[in-house]
């Protein structure tokens, strides 16, 4: 059964570089870039990590994404849908990492679900 546990954070950034090396200074955290995706992960001493997402249509300033552990997404989104939340964004992969999925809850903040393709992810 999923904890639900907080698994991965994105902050938006104008400039993943400038970002690592701001948030690699301020609190230790390692940096690892993902350049096919756009992307540059981090990754703390201890707690979950995440990464820095190119800001765009969809990324605005401030809108940081958490994404929650899930072993049925769409059960999760269901779910969530009933409570009232929104689905933004159906269930996905992410191409050799895992799949996840959207919603907006009720006061519009949006939360993502996951589910790594390691099964010995999070557990």
């Amino acid at each position: 059964m999923t904890k639900h546990n907080i698994v991965h954070i994105e902050i938006p950034s104008r400039n993943h570089e400038e970002a690592g090396k701001f948030y690699g200074e301020l609190f230790g955290w390692k940096m690892t870039p993902v350049p096919e995706m756009d992307y540059m992960l981090w990754e703390p001493a201890e707690g979950p990590g995440g990464g820095f997402n190119p800001l765009g249509e969809t990324v605005k300033v401030g809108e940081v994404l958490i994404y929650v552990d899930s072993d049925d997404i769409e059960a999760d989104l269901k779910k969530a849908e009933s409570l009232g939340a929104k689905v933004v964004a159906p269930k996905m992969e992410i191409q050799g990492i895992g799949w996840f999925g959207i919603f907006e809850d009720l006061t519009g903040n949006k939360v993502a679900l996951y589910t790594s393709m390691d099964p010995g992810f999070n557990k």
